[in-house]
C-alpha cells in the first residue's frame, strides 16, 4: 500500500505540472506540424515509454488526425546493437541522435535516475545537432536535467516514476492533440473556410 500512497503523491504533483504540458504540446505541435521530427530513447521501462510515445503520435491518441513524424531509438535493434558491439553500449543513442536529428527536431529523453550515460550521450548530441531536448526523469537534482532544454521531474522509487511517466506520455499527448485541433481552427478562421468534423468526413 506503500507505493499506492507514493503513486498517489506523484500524480498529485503531475496536476500542477499543466502548464509545462500544454507547452511541450504546443511545441510539438508547432515543429512536428511544420515537418519536424520527434526522437525518442529510453532504457529498459523508459525503453517502452518511449516507444509508446512515438506510437501515439504515428497512430493517433485521442483525435482523428494526421500522421506525424516520431522515432523510438532503441526500436532500431540492428542500428542498436552494431552500435553497441562497435562503439559501446554508452553511444548506442547518441550515434543516432547525431545522425537523424536535425535542427527545430524534438529529442524526448526518459530516465528515472537521470544518469544513465547513454541517455546523457544523448542529450548532448541533441543540443549539438539543435534539436530542443525535453527529459522526464526522477528527483532532481539530476545530470540529464542538467542538460535538457526542459524537464519534467518526478519523486518517488523507481516504479512510481515509471508510472508517472507513462501518465506523462498520455498527457503530453492529450495536450499535443489539443494544440493541433487549435492551428487547424485558426487555419480554418484566417481563410474563412469551414473544416469538416469527423461525422461529416464519413457522410461525404
Amino acid at each position: 500500500m506503500n507505493r499506492l500512497v507514493e503513486l498517489s503523491r506523484a500524480v498529485r504533483a503531475l496536476d500542477r505540472q499543466t502548464p509545462r504540458f500544454e507547452r511541450w504540446g504546443a511545441l510539438l505541435a508547432e515543429r512536428l506540424g511544420a515537418g519536424a521530427r520527434l526522437l525518442a530513447a529510453g532504457n529498459g521501462g523508459s525503453a517502452a515509454e518511449a516507444q509508446h510515445l512515438t506510437a501515439e503520435l504515428v497512430g493517433r491518441f485521442d483525435r482523428e488526425r494526421e500522421p506525424f513524424a516520431a522515432v523510438a531509438l532503441h526500436a532500431d535493434t540492428s542500428s542498436l546493437t552494431a552500435i553497441g558491439n562497435d562503439y559501446g553500449f554508452a553511444d548506442v543513442y547518441a550515434r543516432q541522435v547525431t545522425a537523424h536529428a536535425r535542427p527545430k527536431d524534438v529529442l524526448v529523453l526518459l530516465s528515472t535516475s537521470g544518469r544513465s550515460e547513454n541517455v546523457l550521450r544523448a542529450a548532448a548530441a541533441g543540443r549539438a545537432r539543435g534539436a530542443t531536448v525535453l527529459a522526464l526523469t526522477g528527483p532532481l537534482p539530476n545530470p540529464l536535467a542538467e542538460l535538457a532544454d526542459d524537464t519534467l521531474a518526478v519523486d518517488g522509487g523507481t516504479s512510481t516514476v515509471q508510472e508517472a511517466h507513462l501518465i506523462s506520455v498520455h498527457l503530453m499527448c492529450e495536450a499535443f492533440e489539443a494544440a493541433i485541433a487549435d492551428s487547424a481552427d485558426d487555419t480554418a478562421d484566417d481563410t474563412g473556410e469551414t473544416v469538416p468534423d469527423d461525422d461529416a468526413r464519413r457522410a461525404s
